[in-house]
């Protein structure tokens, strides 16, 4: 006689969302990002968060602007890193050099990875979740990423050549040839 199965009902998938839908979600005091088609909702990141992304935003539009280098967007702007499923990240800092600028500029998310990414890490990120975006960043063509962490006092730089380095308060962020001649010491911005 055949062993009786129990019955386990089917766990059904969540429906993906794509980019353009999640232009229109509203999330009132949340931050939301689409990572495969799956909508990833936030807290927001705190006031210490936001006095270090506004000290990195100023110090890399000093550089930028005079020179012409390209373009600094903050604010969590979105890019459009995958599609099919979709992929929608937003950091707190990117820049765009000027030959890669979109044009016009987009109205919803930018389909492109930026050359620069920061992200400045808050009480509630969790480090996987930080080395996810790192990762999203990278495979979709960003050639540095800073993760800029105030409560350790230090700076991890990613490189799409799989090179990693620390950065310690002593320290300093540097441009390298996404920014040649950029330098920014640790310090200042924490």
């Amino acid at each position: 006689m055949p062993a009786e199965r129990a019955y386990v009902p089917r766990m059904s998938m969540p429906d993906l969302m794509t980019a353009d839908e999640l232009l229109h979600v509203h999330a009132p005091d949340k931050r939301v990002e689409l990572v495969r088609g799956v909508l990833v909702v936030s807290e927001p990141p705190g006031y210490r968060h936001g006095e270090v992304t506004a000290r990195l935003t100023k110090a890399l539009m000093d550089y930028a602007d005079p020179r012409d280098s390209g373009r600094v967007v903050a604010g969590d702007a979105g890019f459009k890193l995958a599609t099919s499923p979709d992929t929608v990240r937003g950091p707190d800092v990117a820049f765009i050099r000027r030959e890669r600028l979109p044009y016009p500029s987009p109205l919803g998310y930018a389909d492109l990875a930026p050359d620069l990414v920061i992200e400045v890490v808050s009480h509630n990120d969790r480090p996987g979740e930080v080395l996810a975006k790192v990762a999203d960043w990278i495979t979709a063509g960003t050639q540095l990423v800073w993760v800029v962490d105030p409560d350790r006092r230090l700076a991890r730089v990613y490189r799409d050549d799989g090179g990693e380095t620390i950065v310690t308060r002593d320290g300093a962020l540097d441009g390298e040839n996404v920014l040649p001649g950029f330098s920014c010491p640790l310090a200042a911005i924490l």
